[in-house]
């Protein structure tokens, strides 16, 4: 399966050669993936949460816990491609009772396609399994017909797919086009496709660098490829890192110096823009609406040997009893910049929750004015690739007469990256900036001075 870092960033375990003998040993962990996937599609909840909500799946081995979850989630990023491989497979569509058949078919096709899985096991695993289940039981010729035919023709079919457009869902599309141009928007979907490489954030000057084979950015981040459980890599148990893409680290750098500073930050969860404040020095205030989320930033600091003031409230009405000498927040959104690490958004989110969600993101940021001293800085951030999200919440803020002015970033301050400074001096990361190190999600920042009116 996968591991979730510090600040969420969500590391899915490389694909890997699977023998037969395990593929048939492997049954518990294909039904697992099978109800999870079908979950996850009817309730849009995030893959990570699903996956985790059965019980099934903690009794899994480790390996087959791993398979998995590698499954749906490769399944979800290629789910485009799986649909339109079907309907050229199947002459009539699968009627709504038979939803678990497609999703059985879907993963078949997976492990087919994009697993490269051998194709007799494959199909003798689903067939087993579509026999099992009383839901998909009759249609298990169905299941068997589709995924021999795919063993024969969907490499055929999928090589002349485009790939980048399928998998993206239309709205998500459209709404980049308008914003970032065909160009962009396609650089973006394809970088999607690909699997993420793993960030870490130091927490001291004793990184075990070379153990770690990692490479330094020119943030201060460092990135390696993962192969394993991220809690066995060196320097796990002694604290000294913690797991943050490089765009999720850039907003708590741009406060400059917090050393004995005053910082609250809003939406805290699950910790490592907090961890980040207090390692460089900062008097932190953590706000988390959740209790559960809340116990995951006391988890990571205690790993990290970082304390904060933990305050479990709702940010939009919490109010400190003195202004702070700076306010952070990373406001919750659809998280269409996290897409590669989460492929469940591109299928969870919809322009509603986009619309949804702006409201309470003004309302937090209204919050966040409050709670900042005149002189002192706000940070705005959301890992939104949604102008409604971030620049059109700025723009609307300053436009309505709010005590807020721009303090423009240079690019100098986020490693040089000057395809991410907008003509305004916010950061605008895409995930295919920084191609030459493997890209980075998508993030939108913008640092404002809290004036005295």
């Amino acid at each position: 399966r996968s591991a979730l870092g510090a600040d969420g960033a969500e590391v899915v375990l490389a694909p890997r050669a699977v023998k037969v003998g395990e593929l048939q040993r492997s049954a518990d962990a294909r039904a697992v993936a099978l109800v999870s996937l079908g979950s996850l599609l009817s309730t849009g909840r995030a893959a990570a949460d699903d996956f985790d909500a059965h019980a099934e799946a903690a009794r899994l081995p480790g390996r087959d816990r791993a398979f998995a979850f590698n499954l749906v989630v490769m399944t979800l990023r290629r789910l485009g491609q799986i649909d339109t491989v079907i309907r050229r497979l199947v002459d009539r569509p699968i009627p709504a009772r038979g939803a678990e058949a497609r999703d059985l078919i879907r993963i078949g096709i997976c492990q087919l396609a994009f697993l490269r899985l051998p194709a007799y096991a494959v199909v003798h695993s689903s067939v087993a399994l579509a026999r099992a289940r009383r839901s998909t039981r009759p249609y298990a010729g169905l299941v068997n017909a589709v995924l021999r035919r795919a063993s024969n023709e969907a490499d055929a079919l999928i090589a002349r797919q485009d790939a980048a457009r399928l998998n993206t869902p239309r709205w998500l599309w459209d709404s980049w086009e308008r914003t970032y141009g065909e160009m962009t928007t396609r650089a973006i979907a394809t970088v999607h496709l690909s699997e993420p490489p793993l960030d870490l954030t130091p927490a001291h000057g004793n990184v075990p660098v070379a153990e770690l084979a990692a490479t330094a950015l020119p943030t201060g981040s460092l990135r390696l490829r993962c192969k394993g459980p991220i809690s066995a890599l060196p320097g796990y148990d002694d604290g000294s890192w913690w797991v943050q893409d490089a765009a999720a680290a850039l907003p708590t750098r741009l406060f400059g110096t917090v050393h004995g500073r005053r910082v609250i930050d809003l939406c805290a969860a699950p910790g490592g823009k907090t961890a980040q404040l207090c390692a460089a020095g900062a008097k932190v205030v953590a706000v988390e609406r959740s209790a559960a989320r809340g116990r995951q930033i006391e988890a990571n600091l205690a790993r990290l040997g970082l304390s904060a003031t933990l305050v479990i409230a709702d940010a939009s009405t919490w109010r400190p009893a003195e202004p702070a000498d700076a306010v952070l927040l990373d406001a919750p959104c659809s998280a269409t910049g996290t897409i590669r690490r989460h492929p469940d958004v591109a299928r969870g989110k919809s322009h509603a929750d986009v619309v949804a969600l702006a409201k309470i993101q003004r309302s937090l940021l209204a919050a966040a004015i409050e709670m900042t001293q005149p002189g002192g800085t706000l940070i705005y951030c959301a890992c939104s690739l949604q102008p409604e999200e971030g620049p059109e919440i700025v723009d609307a803020a300053l436009a309505e007469g709010a005590p807020l002015c721009r303090d423009a970033i240079a690019a100098e301050e986020i490693g040089g990256l000057c395809e991410a400074i907008t003509p305004v001096g916010d950061v605008r990361t895409l995930p295919c900036h920084w191609s030459e190190y493997g890209g980075l999600d998508g993030f939108y920042i913008a640092r404002l001075q809290r004036t005295m009116a």
